[in-house]
């Protein structure tokens, strides 16, 4: 697939691949090597994961923008991926015109989406966005559950979160479920979309 993608760059006026790499390990050295404008990051890869990889070139190189590309619809993937910095999230589904034209979009500075990302990601803003504040709706979470919640919004499963935090899986799903309760809703991606929308960590 890599190399289908570099073809297809490689037919496209104005686009020129400047690295193809299996995995983001030693990400500093390749960026470096590589120099690029815009990085077509997949999510999952050995190794480093595409959305810690997304945040650490955003965060050292803010002139890169990273197009996400993946087989993943999932909200959460989606929000930690938005989360990340990345400025576009495509599918893998799409065609090879549209994949060049969002790679100039993220390139001319905008934020490139497949339809039915879009469409989750307007469904969850409406459903999540803040409204006039009220004392009711004033949520209080402990700094752990603050904690916790931000590595969801990274990305991490439960299991991760327990090692970085070291806790066990039980005391992880304990404390996401009080956070569940606070929030008022019922999955991780409607946490993480409240917590991004609302400013909760």
């Amino acid at each position: 697939m890599r190399s289908g993608f570099e073809a297809i760059c490689h037919g496209s006026p104005g686009v020129i691949p400047v690295g193809v790499f299996a995995d983001a390990d030693d990400l500093d050295y390749k960026i470096k090597k590589s120099n690029p404008d815009v990085v077509l990051m997949d999510i999952e890869m050995p190794g480093k994961g595409g959305l810690e990889a997304t945040h650490d070139i955003t965060s050292l190189y803010p002139d890169v923008k990273v197009l996400i590309q993946t087989v993943f619809e999932d909200d959460n993937k989606i929000f930690a991926a938005i989360c990340a910095g990345a400025s576009g999230y495509i599918l893998k589904t799409t065609t090879p015109a549209r994949l060049i034209e969002s790679i100039q979009e993220v390139y001319d500075g905008g934020s490139p989406m497949s339809p039915y990302i879009a469409n989750r990601v307007l469904k969850l803003f409406q459903r999540f966005a803040p409204a006039a504040k009220s004392n009711d709706e004033e949520t209080v979470l402990s700094s752990r559950e603050k904690e916790i919640l931000q590595l969801m919004i990274e990305g991490h499963a439960f299991a991760a979160i327990g090692e970085k935090l070291f806790i066990s899986y039980e005391t992880v799903r304990t404390h996401v479920k009080r956070v569940y309760k606070k929030l008022h809703v019922a999955s991780a991606s409607e946490a993480v979309a409240k917590a991004i929308l609302q400013r909760l960590v």
